[in-house]
């Protein structure tokens, strides 16, 4: 994983030709995915309504996370974010370790989105069988994310806006369905919030928690893509507040009117949004919302394919990674690095339709908790590099309030998670996994250090 250093190469650069409007929707395509369309359903059947607690947790924490890397990514915008401040916070081994979990959690993301946006596509046009979509789905977006930032970025906006469309007309429709405002159509009322919020107990909502968690990965490419934004100390701020405050009002909104409307023992719950639009009797709109949802997984597949790209590129850049994936070509873009990324995604994918519901769940399986360790690293860093910067008196562009009192709350927050997911055997597992993988990466890139110092010292 490590090769001589390509930092003082000459040559090109990545650009700053992504808008600060395209930053911000960026931020709201990566996370509003299959983690709202579908997770949300599943959360439900585990926690019932008590799920909105597991949400109410997991967004504090990603709040206190995205306030952490934008006073960092202002300060750094670098394509390597989290993982270059992690370096700079701890040492070379740490920040590529975390850079490379981070991309493999992308591309076998990449694989689901792509399979998960054929499967539901097929339910309504049962006319290309679900591997020819997902490998149609995987070429287009790799078209797309070669022909530059600023292309790629008005893609995303647009597939953003038309989520956001969807979930404020969803949230209108299920304000009516529950105040009884639909012409012949019964008010559910609240009674399933009321008579069995909890139905699974404190094990639910925990066991819920590990599924909003991943939900809301993907939040912090923000920061990654601070590196090829105008003016990016601005636009960093301004994509942090805006992307939380949105995704949290969309998110919680979203769940409370389908666990309000929906029991947990529903099966309408496999396709939450179209299982609340069939009870609203609205003529199309379950195939619509399907369609939107496809929209939603191929949006996420878009910029998780970018910041995967774009993390291999700063792996390379740091000599952490082969020196052909941080080669760009006239429109700025790694090209290798996006070969790279999107050619993991291309096998899982295939061997998925080969073996069906055996490798995706194998991958998630070492991947599933990742985002937390990311999310970890990143507030440890910023304790260490704030600090470091106050006692140098070195002025930040963006600066977290209630420091260090937020960022310590984030970190408690994430050791109660692990100890509530060390305490049930499914997650244990999990996080186990994960553990087994960050070991194996951190040896490696240890290792590779080591052999690339023997051998410049020669």
């Amino acid at each position: 994983m490590t090769t001589k250093s390509t930092a003082e190469r000459p040559g090109l650069k990545l650009g700053h030709t992504m808008l600060p409007r395209q930053l911000t929707m960026m931020g709201l395509g990566s996370a509003i995915g299959a983690g709202l369309f579908l997770g949300s359903g599943a959360g439900i059947q585990a926690a019932g309504p008590a799920v909105l607690i597991s949400y109410l947790v997991a967004g504090t924490l990603i709040i206190i996370v995205m306030w952490a890397l934008g006073e960092m990514a202002a300060a750094n915008p670098t394509s390597g974010a989290f993982s270059v401040y992690a370096e700079k916070a701890m040492g070379k081994t740490a920040g590529a370790t975390v850079g490379w979990l981070w991309w493999l959690q992308l591309v076998v993301v990449i694989a689901a989105e792509a399979l998960g946006a054929a499967g539901l596509l097929f339910t309504i046009w049962p006319v290309v069988p679900v591997w020819g979509l997902a490998l149609v789905f995987m070429a287009v977006f790799t078209a797309i994310n070669l022909t530059g930032v600023k292309n790629f970025g008005e893609f995303e906006f647009w597939f953003a806006i038309l989520k956001v469309v969807a979930i404020l007309l969803f949230l209108a429709i299920g304000a009516a369905l529950l105040f009884g405002w639909l012409p012949g159509v019964a008010s559910p009322g609240l009674r399933n919030l009321t008579t069995d919020f909890a139905p699974a107990g404190l094990g639910g909502i925990a066991t819920a928690l590990f599924v909003v968690i991943f939900a809301f990965g993907g939040t912090e490419i923000v920061s990654v893509a601070a590196a090829e934004t105008e003016n990016p100390e601005r636009s960093v701020s301004h994509a942090i507040r805006t992307v939380v405050w949105r995704i949290l009002v969309f998110y919680i909104g979203s769940v409370f009117v389908i666990a309000a409307i929906l029991p947990s023992t529903s099966e309408a719950l496999k396709s939450p949004f179209a299982g609340v639009l069939d009870l609203a009797r609205i003529p199309g709109a379950g195939a619509a919302i399907t369609l939107v949802a496809v929209v939603a997984l191929l949006s996420a597949l878009n910029a998780n394919l970018y910041g995967a790209s774009r993390m291999a590129y700063s792996l390379s850049e740091r000599g952490e990674a082969p020196r052909a994936l941080s080669r760009l070509n006239k429109a700025r873009v790694p090209v290798a690095a996006v070969g790279i990324s999107v050619a993991f995604g291309f096998l899982a994918a295939v061997l998925e339709l080969l073996f069906p519901e055996r490798i995706l769940p194998a991958l998630f399986q070492l991947v599933g908790s990742t985002c937390l360790v990311v999310w970890g690293s990143a507030l440890v860093s910023q304790l260490i590099l704030r600090r470091r910067a106050d006692r140098e008196g070195t002025a930040l562009p963006l600066r977290m309030k209630a420091f260090p009192g937020l960022t310590v709350v984030g970190l408690v927050l994430l050791g109660l998670i692990f100890a509530v997911g060390f305490s049930s055997p499914d997650s244990s597992r999990q996080l186990f996994s994960t553990l087994a993988l960050i070991v194996g990466i951190a040896a490696a890139c240890w290792i590779g250090a080591r052999l690339t110092r023997s051998r410049g010292s020669r």
